[in-house]
């Protein structure tokens, strides 16, 4: 759950929420119009079906947009989910990147504070900085 909220989190202050909530839109709209244009696809719950596989890129074969609207509308769907799931990815490595680089920045800005204090420092505070200058080296 924890995971969960961090992700949503991640998500709303990227502004990707509203492409998630906009594909959702879009989904039950082409529903519609998909029911109303093609011939074989008959109930709004078959129109939801057909564009559900159509955006998963399964494509399992039990119904297939014959007219030029109802294939417009297909590619539609797949481009938007195509991009979604790429662009998902990218937003949350993006994110993380970011929290990463500020907290190498927050150790950094900390750890040259104390070397210009280091007449000030106990000889506790020395020795972990002599740990870490050796452990940078290290790596």
């Amino acid at each position: 759950m924890k995971r969960y909220k961090l992700f949503w989190s991640i998500v709303k202050r990227s502004s990707f929420d509203k492409v998630i909530y906009t594909f959702i839109i879009n989904l039950f709209i082409v529903a519609l119009l998909i029911m109303l244009v093609e011939p074989e696809i008959h109930t709004y719950g078959e129109g939801l079906w057909y564009t559900f596989v159509a955006c998963s890129t399964i494509g399992f074969g039990d119904f297939a947009a014959v007219t030029l609207i109802g294939r417009i509308l297909t590619v539609y769907m797949a481009i938007h989910e195509i991009l979604m799931v790429a662009i998902l990815p990218g937003v949350v490595v993006s994110y993380y990147m970011e929290v990463i680089h500020r907290r190498e920045q927050e150790s950094v800005t900390m750890f040259l504070d104390k070397l210009e204090r280091l007449p000030e420092l106990s000889r506790e505070e020395l020795e972990e900085i002599s740990k870490k200058v050796k452990k940078i080296k290290a790596v």
